[in-house]
């Protein structure tokens, strides 16, 4: 980073000849890149720009008009600022035209009331500027070494984020292409503002090169990706144009962020682990975090007036229990075909696998939408895309109830996982369940960690499933023919595959284990219900 103005004016050599700001004192933060000494008026064609001119003014055009187009052109090349010695030209102050001129643009004029060695004062400029320069290239070789160590270990997006943040002291954001935010570190500041409206910011911003600073937003945007295969940018919120160190910085954590992307594509993608992260905060036991509406908002999913419906996927068929990463594999492909699904009818959603056993997912739609609407044609794309899928599994699709505001989110959330699991205990065709739907199943799938209700079932078939297991005999597979179809022998007899005299023995003997009688319709209610809960335990 070169030195400004005013760090130049603050040299000892510059301080001894007097220093005044007479005029352009706003562009002080000017960075000096050289200091060039020049008497004659014609200088700027030959500069590039960042110079800190001294000049004693002996060869300054004497007329208004002349000294005016001097400043001028000095100012459209870029100076940092001119510095004129008020010994030989103009003894107490410079002219009027060359103030006013220096203001008008902004260019730092400074007068010298004493005699000064201007070679003294450039090699004392251009110290400094080497002086920055070396730190800048340390610094540089710093940030090299931390993101390179930092991508050798694999390192989460988080932890690169966090690691720009310490560095430059700035906000920064990882979003998709889509301008939907993956990561962010708010270094320090308040999250929800930086976070506010994020994607209609974020798509006015937009920049040629792959890393370039947008000065209206004050953006420092880099892409993130293999050229022809981009998937994201890095965006660190830095009010005035960045040092080169921070540009650093940013394409380090880039290319950091690429590489763990190329290393991780077989596992969950990034943004289904930012979506995790928001579900499982959200089923959290303590209230969710102040900035989380507001991280969910920049994924494109808003949770404030909004509907939001909890949802539960789970596949139709579980592979082998041993196959515990085969499990993951299946439900990793499935959180990507239901969020896919969501894209395709346009359902807001965060989607992602937080436990075992389901994909979960929240829609946010809008106040007036009609709901059974929208998972019928969720369902089906749902059950069409997982189908697609490598594993190409049978899905079972439920929903919670639909809430409101936010903390009601852990509720619906979790009455679609239920609803789901006493789905598959009842299959059937339908596109989606809810609790309406799985009724009596629904019910004990809600109840079936009291242990009363672990009690009840046991007290009711306890001897039975006894007996079975001393005897072999298949009592309970009889009974649970004759529940299935309402009391009715004859047809439970057929789907025994027995003939009546001998189901109707079996049936005695049934009784006699129990003590109850098979002709109460309430013993056989209380049988089923039992069967029901035994099975949940199974």
């Amino acid at each position: 980073m070169y030195p400004t103005v005013a760090e130049a004016l603050a040299l000892p050599v510059v301080r001894r000849g007097g220093p005044t700001v007479v005029a352009g004192a706003s562009g002080m933060q000017g960075r000096v890149r050289w200091a060039h000494v020049a008497e004659v008026a014609d200088i700027a064609h030959l500069l590039r720009g960042g110079e800190l001119v001294l000049t004693t003014g002996l060869l300054l055009p004497s007329d208004d008009a002349g000294l005016t187009r001097y400043v001028d052109d000095l100012a459209a090349v870029g100076a940092a600022g001119l510095v004129v010695e008020l010994v030989r030209r103009w003894r107490a102050e410079v002219p009027g035209s060359l103030v006013a001129a220096a203001e008008r643009h902004g260019l730092p004029l400074v007068t010298l009331a004493q005699e000064t060695r201007f070679v003294t004062v450039t090699e004392a400029v251009v110290a400094l500027i080497v002086d920055a320069q070396l730190a800048e290239l340390r610094a540089a070789e710093q940030v090299h070494e931390t993101f390179t160590a930092l991508t050798v270990a694999g390192a989460e997006p988080a932890e690169v984020l966090r690691e720009v943040a310490r560095t430059s002291g700035l906000p920064v954001v990882l979003e998709t292409l889509g301008h939907e935010v993956l990561a962010y570190d708010a270094a320090g500041a308040d999250p929800t503002a930086l976070l506010a409206d994020w994607g209609q910011r974020s798509r006015s911003v937009t920049v040629s090169e792959r890393t370039a600073y947008h000065e209206a937003a004050g953006w420092l945007v880099t892409v993130v990706g293999a050229r022809g295969a981009d998937w994201g940018r890095l965006v660190m919120v830095a009010p005035e144009a960045p040092p080169h160190r921070h540009v650093v910085v940013a394409e380090r954590a880039a290319s950091a962020l690429a590489v763990h992307r190329l290393v991780a594509r077989d596992r969950e993608s990034l943004e289904r682990q930012t979506h995790r992260t928001l579900l499982a905060q959200l089923l959290g036991e303590a209230l969710p975090p102040a900035d989380l509406s507001a991280r969910a908002a920049a994924l494109g999913v808003p949770l404030e007036r909004r509907q939001l419906v909890g949802i539960a996927i789970r596949p139709g068929t579980s592979p082998a229990p041993a196959q515990t990463l085969a499990t993951q594999e299946v439900l990793r492909d499935l959180a990507e075909a239901t969020a896919l699904a969501a894209r395709r009818v346009t359902v807001p959603a965060l989607v992602g696998v937080v436990d075992d056993t389901s994909v979960r997912a929240l829609l946010s739609l809008p106040p007036q939408a009609g709901i059974d609407g929208v998972l019928r044609r969720l369902a089906k794309e749902v059950h069409r895309v997982a189908a697609s899928t490598q594993h190409g599994l049978p899905v079972v699709v439920a929903a919670g109830t639909t809430v409101t505001v936010v903390s009601d989110v852990r509720r619906s959330l979790g009455e679609a996982v239920h609803i789901a699991g006493a789905a598959l205990r009842s299959p059937g065709t339908r596109l989606y369940h809810r609790l309406d739907d799985v009724r009596l199943h629904g019910l004990l799938h809600l109840l079936r960690e009291d242990e009363r209700l672990r009690a009840f079932a046991d007290r009711e078939l306890g001897p039975l499933l006894a007996r079975d297991t001393n005897q072999g005999s298949r009592l309970v597979e009889l009974l649970r023919c004759l529940c299935e179809h309402g009391g009715n022998k004859s047809a439970a007899a057929a789907a025994a595959h027995l003939s009546r005299t001998a189901y109707y023995q079996q049936l005695a003997r049934i009784e006699q284990v129990l003590g109850v009688s098979l002709e109460d319709p309430v013993s056989i209610l209380s049988l089923h219900v039992a069967l029901l809960v035994h099975d949940l335990g199974s």
